[in-house]
């Protein structure tokens, strides 16, 4: 067999390797487990059991979480099962530097055993290295990406690469995009060794594991006794390797047994080495998610495997949800509401931390970053885990030196603290960016806003779920962005200064526009029939098949009050008996909610539940996505359990009975309206639409975050639109689940962008890209942002450079932006065509 001194050796050196290795992992296990465990109480998490341990086999099985890139999707799937499938090769690989021809007793020669380990082998060689040739091609990024939201975006730049693009020479609208069509790097502030070193670490396992089988091939087919295992059916995808191997071996046992002491001994220390540096690097998301993930998905918010998307997470209180505004009374003076420091963190909160793969999905769709602000979902995660990391492990060094605190920036580095909490690459991203100063986040705990989050980072975010849905760990992004918000608005009193007039008018008349509720009804004044009010006209509503909930904007704003007219009256003609609230309606709650203001959000949501409780629906249809997600999603848990629809699924159900006849126009001409039409109807500010004689009408549709990816109508809308005569409706890039926010969600609507792009801007300009005639949306939020979008700011010009006054705006002369409507007006249309 192999010469016994070098078997003796390898096997001392892996001995002595490995039991560093276990020393490392074990040490770090135990510092991720005391930092985690040290977070606040987040009951609800591990029950049922049955039913969470299904959701993680389910979701680890088909990759479900992975949205898009199938290839990808593939390759990842074929290296995660490799892991647990191959380990026991590093079984056999220990006495194989002893023992050469060692098998597993009973697995070891048992057919199906030896295809599934060649398969997983091979596919997961393949798949690692389809994955290092993906991260190749995406970069590290750019300083000119990184610097687009920077103070001083060429100058910030040019410090860190000043042979580098400068950001003003970027193309617009979406300099920043890092989809494949995109130029950027969704792995920009990424720590690169970090993936590198795992990549490689699993390049060479899987490459020993196919050396080794054919080394086996090789060593059997010399070897008395065991020739007849050297056969293609023990040895299905590597036994023409094994030949290979034995001609080059001229028949030298020997040789052959010393190479698998020498392949077995690379395979032993490469993995021990793996688990050495992890043990080391507890931040090390990309390589311990392979175990943190599977807790994560097993303590996701929802049992169900559903994503935290939907209804916002109930805020805590001592470790208990808060249901009513009454658990806000009598509140102890030191209570912390929110989340203020990063010991304010439940346990839950800061596993979603160590989870984070660091692989960008998030940042690749967030609208916030994708219009030059300095939020990114994935930058936010590293940069709280690095200071949850840095300041455990000064709390740790406080402690041996008598709990003598250190202050911020003070280096003890024979104590084992680093001089930075970040990687470069992070640290260089994150400062760049404008979203930390240059030295990153706060090594030591402090006031997580604004020593690790800046303001702007905070009120950023938009609430749009894109961070969420494309995360395949199932980190809660949302629900710690409004932890943040909780407290600087309840505990601090800081929020955006326009906010504070929406609060005021929700607090004293119970609408974020500071309208007198008398005016509630006045969008209906110019129906041609009464609509009956639920405690004037009806004593309640079970009397009729639905109640209209108008909402605040369907009320006040101009061209949200055009849609709530037209769908009632499209209602009215399908024969559907309906009444509204009228002046008794009042605020779901959802801007405070969103922005923060957590009491106020109780205080209205109890209002609003008793009001429909004393309404008695059978049913309720919406016409607002924030108001359908709020009254459906989140009042539930507060007692108050409705049946909702939107009204885009309403109306599409009446078309498709037959109730509702949408009606073709005499010529193609007449399909879009007139310049004076298109302010009449739609409240739209582009110049009117004009499709080409017999052409039909080009429509795109804008999912409205609120109403498809956090609650995932999808269908009903398109199937409307869809359902309209002489029209064509085309996709934008951004669609469903990938879609991109109009910019109002988060209680934006009710503040400005200070930076970037406007949201608004970029989303109108990827629906003129489509050749589209008309936007058509389902949320009077989506309206308002949208039609009121120039395009200047994502970088277009108007179409008659001469005429300022005109506001439509393309990449191109001669083109126009498309006017925006809701699907209801533009249903109302075509029936009203055939009466």
């Amino acid at each position: 067999m192999a010469n016994p001194t070098l078997s003796a050796i390898m096997w001392g050196l892996a001995l002595l390797v490995s039991a560093l290795a276990i020393l490392s992992f074990a040490r770090g296990l135990t510092h991720m487990w005391r930092t985690v465990s040290a977070g606040t109480p987040d009951p609800g998490r591990l029950s049922p059991v049955g039913k969470r341990a299904w959701g993680v086999v389910s979701a680890a099985l088909t990759h479900r979480e992975f949205k898009g890139r199938p290839w990808i999707k593939a390759a990842h799937w074929l290296v995660m099962v490799s892991f647990p499938i191959l380990f026991l090769t590093l079984v056999t690989g220990y006495a194989q530097l002893r023992v050469q021809t060692f098998t597993l007793p009973l697995l070891g020669h048992f057919a199906p055993w030896e295809w599934l380990t060649e398969v997983f082998a091979w596919g997961g060689l393949a798949g690692i290295i389809l994955l290092m040739i993906v991260r190749q091609r995406a970069g590290r990024g750019t300083a000119a990406e990184a610097a687009l939201s920077n103070d001083d975006p060429d100058g910030a730049a040019a410090a860190a690469d000043p042979n580098g693009t400068p950001p003003s020479s970027l193309t617009t609208p979406h300099p920043r995009d890092s989809s494949p069509r995109g130029l950027a790097s969704r792995f920009l502030g990424s720590t690169r060794w970090q993936a590198i070193f795992v990549e490689w670490v699993i390049l060479i396992v899987c490459a020993c594991v196919v050396a080794l089988r054919g080394l086996e091939y090789a060593l059997f087919s010399h070897t008395p006794g065991l020739e007849a295992h050297a056969t293609a059916l023990h040895f299905p995808l590597t036994a023409w390797l094994g030949a290979i191997f034995a001609a080059a071996a001229s028949s030298s046992a020997t040789s052959l047994a010393n190479a698998i002491v020498l392949v077995s001994a690379l395979k032993v220390l490469t993995s021990m080495t793996w688990l050495t540096v992890v043990g080391i690097q507890t931040g090390m998301g990309v390589a311990w998610h392979r175990f943190v993930a599977i807790l994560n998905l097993y303590t996701r918010r929802n049992a169900d495997g559903t994503k935290s998307l939907g209804p916002a997470d109930h805020m805590l209180i001592d470790g208990k949800p808060v249901t009513s505004e009454d658990d806000f009374d009598d509140v102890p003076e030191d209570t912390v509401l929110g989340v203020g420091t990063i010991e304010d963190f439940s346990w839950k909160a800061r596993l979603d931390l160590y989870a984070c793969t660091e692989c960008g999905r998030c940042q690749e769709l967030c609208p916030a970053w994708n219009t030059q602000k300095p939020l990114s979902p994935k930058l936010l995660i590293m940069g709280l885990r690095d200071h949850m990391e840095s300041a455990s492990n000064v709390q740790i060094v406080e402690q041996e030196e008598g709990h003598q605190k250190l202050g911020d920036g003070e280096v003890l580095l024979d104590k084992g603290v680093p001089p930075s909490p970040h990687s470069f690459d992070l640290v260089s991203a994150l400062s760049l960016s404008g979203a930390t100063g240059p030295e990153g986040v706060s090594a030591v705990t402090a006031p997580l806003v604004p020593e690790v989050v800046s303001e702007e980072v905070l009120w950023d975010c938009t609430n749009c779920g894109a961070c969420v849905e494309q995360c395949p760990v199932d980190i809660e992004h949302i629900d710690h962005i409004l932890d943040l918000r909780r407290h600087q608005v309840l505990m601090e009193g800081a929020f955006p200064r326009e906010l504070g007039r929406a609060f005021r008018g929700m607090e004293s008349k119970a609408n974020p526009y500071n309208q007198p509720a008398r005016k509630r009804m006045e969008w209906a004044k110019k129906l041609d029939f009464d609509i009956p009010v639920v405690g004037e006209d009806i004593e309640d509503a079970s009397q009729v098949d639905y109640l209209f909930w108008v909402g605040c904007a369907g009320a006040y704003d101009d061209t949200a009050k055009k849609t709530s007219a037209a769908v009632a009256e499209l209602l009215h003609t399908a024969g559907v008996s309906f009444a509204v609230l009228g002046s008794g309606e009042s605020c779901t709650g959802d801007p405070a909610r969103r922005a923060g203001n957590e009491a106020l959000f109780q205080m209205l949501a109890a209002q609003a539940i008793d009001t429909l409780k004393e309404a008695k629906p059978q049913k309720i249809v919406v016409s607002c996505a924030h108001c359908f997600n709020t009254i459906a999603g989140e009042y539930p848990e507060l007692g108050g359990s409705f049946d909702v629809v939107h009204h885009t699924q309403l109306l599409n159900r009446l078309v498709r009975d037959g109730l509702l006849t949408p009606v073709a126009p005499a010529s193609a001409a007449s399909a879009a309206p007139t310049s004076e039409d298109t302010t009449d109807e739609a409240g739209a500010q582009s110049a009117g639409t004009t499709a080409s004689v017999g052409a039909p009408l080009k429509v795109t549709y804008h999912d409205a975050c609120f109403l498809g990816r956090h609650n995932r109508v999808y269908e009903p809308p398109r199937e409307l639109v869809g359902s309209l005569p002489n029209v064509e409706l085309v996709e934008m890039p951004r669609n469903r689940d990938r879609a991109m926010c109009c910019g109002a969600g988060g209680a934006h609507a009710w503040f400005e962008e200070t930076r970037g792009t406007r949201i608004a801007d970029a989303r109108i300009v990827e629906a003129a890209s489509t050749g589209a005639d008309v936007v058509a949306t389902a949320c009077p939020f989506c309206s308002q942002m949208l039609g009121s979008a120039s395009g200047t700011s994502a970088g277009f010009v108007s179409a008659d450079a001469d005429d300022q006054s005109t506001q439509g705006a393309t990449a191109s002369p001669g083109g126009k932006l498309p006017e925006v409507r809701d699907v209801a007006v533009m249903l109302l249309e075509s029936v009203k065509r055939g009466q």
